[in-house]
């Protein structure tokens, strides 16, 4: 099975420019999508349920903010919204899907912002998403977290690490996270088969023809619960599929 995260910056904004993931990568069997930024209420049938698909869509109270889906070739066979935790919910960050004994999460992670404003926020959401990773595992089932963590974790997951140490999505505390997160047994397979290989980024800046040059970050994952990851066959990112600031990346097992 193909499976894939991209952070799309609206599906509406994509929808329009002919963009959509299941046509840029057709492929692709499931797809986690980010910041998707908007209700089913507010999306064409076509697009709320794309004929070949099943489409499972998660959004926050918020009109137009964060919002996260999963869209699948096979029918789930449980749907799981949130982290049952009302103060991260009502954003809208983390959709599961059963498969069996394999849970797909699509998670967009809060935005550190800047001077770590939401820091305290982020790390409670952080807590919470490996209590639920726990409880899955718990229950005998494997976990693929997709999604945009917005942290790099280490000075080769960005361009210019020196210039952001105190920048959002490279906080200390951010990093430690990482760290812990990887330390539990979860595995960053795309770090694993790449341990060396430099400018590969999933996110780009829209200021300054940041992605033109390159000028970019890492931020963007797929980690594995550890009995999963002997199941991956290929871990990938793909800078050259464009429509979001984001870029997706692949997990095929």
């Amino acid at each position: 099975m193909l499976t894939a995260s991209w952070n799309v910056n609206g599906i509406r904004a994509v929808a329009r420019r002919n963009q959509l993931p299941w046509q840029m990568m057709p492929e692709v069997e499931l797809w986690c999508l980010q910041e998707t930024k908007a209700h089913p209420d507010q999306l064409e049938a076509d697009l709320r349920e794309p004929d070949g698909w099943h489409a499972h869509w998660f959004s926050a109270q918020k009109p137009g903010y964060s919002s996260v889906a999963i869209v699948s070739r096979q029918a789930p066979d449980e749907i799981i919204e949130g982290l049952n935790v009302t103060e991260f919910d009502v954003e809208g960050r983390v959709l599961a899907a059963r498969f069996g004994t394999l849970v797909v999460l699509s998670a967009y992670f809060p935005n550190a912002q800047e001077l770590g404003k939401r820091i305290a926020y982020k790390l409670g959401f952080c807590a919470a998403l490996e209590s639920c990773l726990a409880h899955w595992r718990q229950r005998g089932c494997e976990t693929l977290l997709l999604g945009d963590y917005n942290i790099a974790h280490r000075p080769i997951d960005l361009a210019r690490p020196h210039d952001n140490e105190m920048n959002p999505g490279y906080l200390p505390q951010e990093r430690a996270w990482m760290d812990r997160f990887l330390g539990l047994g979860y595995r960053d397979v795309y770090r694993e088969r790449y341990p060396d290989l430099r400018d590969t980024y999933t996110w780009w800046t829209m200021r300054g023809g940041a992605r033109a040059r390159n000028v970019g970050w890492r931020i963007d994952y797929g980690t594995t619960s550890p009995g999963l990851a002997s199941r991956v066959r290929e871990a990938a990112i793909h800078s050259h599929i464009v429509g979001s600031d984001h870029c997706p990346v692949t997990i095929a097992l």
